[in-house]
């Protein structure tokens, strides 16, 4: 029997409410859901049918990550993240603090053998009903060295071919041209050891452009580089929805027939269904959601860690042959 997904109820800019709701869709499809927080504030939000762990404190967004972790061992993504060390629970998801949730899972979970550090791995939905594509590092390590960045293509090719079923993922390193001289000294270093890995499919150098709609399945960068790259892109899109149906909104009968011709792309698009971030690195299933989750993205991350458990992630993971790397910055 699958043990629950262990769920921080207290972590987002939506908690508890938001993550209660997402919490009771998913038990009504049948998954097991145990909620870690604050039990009268899930209550007052309408989670008194749930299972809880008892989590007094709370990480706020602000806060430094590693230091928070270290001095609120009470918080409610601690006590989550050790439900699956303990064996409460089978995988964790939050959409509290980035930071401290994959520092609390380092901490407390350990790196999966061979692994130098961990990554954030992000999907991002591709219309047509194509496979999503995945970037890492998307906010984990901010500063890496090139053989982080090789064992993060391997591992990254890993989980796109156990999460979205690619047989064999094509692997990008991003950069600011294509051509193999053109990037920084990283970058450079990086492209050698991809070019010489056997192992991977490596096709080469991608610019920003390519992340959504380019030739590869896996975007490798730096954690500095992926969360700029993944916010501008978020922005971006943001900007350009409300634009369109600003100006749609303006446009009468026609404006309303275009709205509703593009309403399913816009559903199909939404970061909603991606179901959050993947922590890949670490001896546990770690899913970080947006901080802005709604109801429906929570839901969706409680599947997909239902999933990458039942799909043993850990153990295909585990199994990846990885580079030796250095566990120092260099």
């Amino acid at each position: 029997m699958t043990l629950p997904v262990a769920v921080d109820a207290m972590g987002g800019d939506h908690a508890p409410d938001a993550v209660v709701e997402g919490a009771l869709t998913a038990v009504r499809e049948g998954l097991d859901v145990l909620l870690v927080g604050r039990r009268d504030a899930i209550v007052e939000a309408g989670g008194e049918s749930l299972a809880v762990i008892e989590a007094s404190e709370v990480i706020e967004m602000s806060e430094e990550p590693s230091r928070a972790v270290r001095t609120k061992r009470d918080s409610s993504i601690s006590r989550a993240v050790n439900a699956v060390r303990d064996g409460e629970a089978s995988a964790v998801v939050s959409a509290g603090n980035t930071g401290a949730v994959a520092a609390a899972a380092l901490l407390r979970l350990k790196r999966l053998p061979g692994v130098a550090r961990p990554a954030i791995a992000t999907a991002f939905p591709v219309p047509g009903g194509q496979t999503a594509r995945v970037l890492l590092d998307s906010g984990a390590m901010a500063d890496c060295n090139a053989q982080w960045l090789h064992q993060f293509a391997r591992l990254g090719s890993a989980y796109s071919r156990i999460r979205f079923g690619v047989a064999a993922p094509k692997v990008g390193l991003l950069s600011i041209g294509e051509e193999p001289e053109k990037g920084s000294l990283l970058v450079k270093e990086t492209h050698k050891l991809l070019a010489a890995d056997d192992e991977i499919d490596f096709f080469g150098n991608v610019e920003g452009g390519d992340v959504l709609d380019g030739p590869v399945d896996v975007v490798v960068t730096d954690g500095f580089t992926g969360n700029v790259l993944l916010k501008s892109l978020e922005g971006t899109a943001s900007f350009f929805v409300r634009l369109i149906l600003e100006r749609l909104s303006e446009g009468g009968q026609a404006g309303a027939e275009a709205l509703r011709l593009l309403a399913p792309l816009a559903d199909e698009m939404s970061a909603d269904n991606v179901g959050g971030a993947m922590l890949l690195g670490v001896r546990g299933v770690c899913v970080i959601a947006h901080g802005s989750s709604s109801p429906r993205a929570v839901t969706s991350a409680i599947r997909v860690a239902h999933r990458m458990v039942e799909a043993d992630l850990l153990g295909e993971l585990a199994a990846v042959s990885l580079p030796s790397a250095s566990s120092d910055h260099r």
